[in-house]
């Protein structure tokens, strides 16, 4: 399979996929069918490496699943979205869970720097080596192709966890540095709800019938997993992480030149519907910044491409030049040259892009020259994301009435 990092693209599989988002993804989507030569998944959409890079919005994508199936056939699909939003706009409320995984993680790496024997294991786990057939595989996977089935990520996290008593952290970092689609939130609180620290107490335990189960059509399966963990205590921390709803003031362009300044989660111009025209398209890619470790190459070669062809199409539907804000340059000196003072950015949510592009940005927003766009979609669901999904859930008819997305 193979993830092309443009618009088109995404809106190509898109097309493909519609069809498939109602009756018929709700019955399959459990099934981890592997993959066959460069062919994409029939079961389940893999939308969400364009999701990820704001090449696609989740509106659209809801808005043609319930189009082609109306709210019934398409609510497993439509809900599945949504989960995306949740996790995001709960990580926004609880910045603090992110920034206890950088300091756990960093720390976690350290010592596996300093103790052969973890050192050993921690290889064995990531080069697929650990002689659980099904882990191993995946393992290979998702260093070989940049993604991985939603279940089999479930399977793969509690085997970590529970078999294999490897750091949570560490395997959480792992998945950020290979996944094309490798999102600060999804990712994060994933690799919590299997601990038992997203839900407290709950925790999510590997079986090899259920691997078995839902393998069965897979090329090399059923897949076989034995010597799992027959229990899964959930883990516990010290820390609260106390919620707070972030302000997101409705965005107001003005009549100054600004500057429009795309990253790794928002690439396209499209899915923000400007009210006004940019004077400069600015590309500032960092998957360099998910962690201290080395990045896979398919993870960072997907997020360059898509930000700078994302600036360079945006550039061109203006009519106004492009600018790359690398690492190593400043931002200030890109403005200063074009003689521009306001900059506007898709909203930056908690997680690396942020962390890496926060520091000159935020004299920005302290001087007024700041605007971050929130979408209506995560500004209706947000407030809703408090705790479980479930609030998240029984509010998607009257969000998605609220914002007119009826697919019709």
């Amino acid at each position: 399979m193979t993830f092309i990092s443009t618009r088109q693209a995404g809106l190509d599989r898109l097309q493909e996929f519609t069809p498939h988002a109602g009756t018929a993804y709700a019955r399959s989507r459990n099934f981890d069918d592997g993959t066959v030569k460069d062919a994409m998944r029939g079961n389940v959409s893999q939308l969400s490496p364009w999701l990820h890079a704001g090449l696609l919005s989740e509106s659209e994508v809801i808005a043609a699943a319930l189009a082609e199936h109306g709210p019934e056939k398409a609510e497993s699909f439509v809900s599945e979205v949504f989960w995306r939003v949740y996790f995001k706009g709960y990580l926004e409320q609880r910045p603090t869970v992110w920034a206890s995984f950088v300091q756990g993680r960093d720390a976690a790496l350290a010592s596996v720097g300093g103790n052969a024997g973890l050192a050993k294991a921690y290889a064995e786990a990531t080069q697929g080596r650990t002689g659980i057939e099904a882990f191993d595989h995946w393992a290979r996977e998702l260093v070989q192709t940049g993604y991985l089935h939603n279940h089999a990520r479930m399977w793969f996290a509690s085997i970590w966890i529970f078999t294999l008593k490897l750091d949570w952290q560490l395997g959480a970092d792992f998945f950020l540095r290979h996944l094309v689609d490798g999102d600060a939130a999804s990712n994060t609180l994933s690799w919590r709800w299997t601990c038992g620290l997203h839900t407290k107490g709950k925790t999510y335990l590997a079986r090899a019938d259920n691997i078995e189960r839902y393998t069965q059509r897979h090329p090399q399966g059923p897949l076989a997993a034995q010597g799992l963990a027959e229990e899964a205590e959930p883990l516990e921390e010290a820390q609260e992480h106390s919620r707070a709803m972030p302000d997101l003031p409705l965005p107001e362009l003005g009549d100054e030149p600004f500057a429009l300044l795309l990253h790794d989660e928002r690439a396209s111009h499209v899915p923000l519907s400007l009210s006004a025209k940019p004077s400069l398209v600015i590309a500032a890619a960092r998957p360099e910044a998910r962690s201290p470790s080395e990045i896979g190459k398919l993870a960072q070669d997907f997020a360059h491409h898509a930000v700078t062809q994302g600036a360079k199409a945006a550039g061109k539907a203006f009519s106004c030049n492009t600018a790359e804000w690398a690492a190593d340059t400043s931002l200030a000196d890109i403005l200063a040259d074009a003689g521009i003072e306001n900059v506007a950015t898709p909203y930056l949510p908690t997680g690396w892009t942020r962390d890496a592009l926060w520091g000159e940005l935020s004299t920005l927003e302290r001087h007024g020259e700041l605007t971050q766009l929130v979408s209506d979609l995560d500004r209706a669901t947000w407030p809703h994301a408090r705790a479980g999904f479930f609030r998240v859930k029984k509010a998607i008819p009257d969000i998605l009435a609220e914002l007119g997305i009826t697919g019709g």
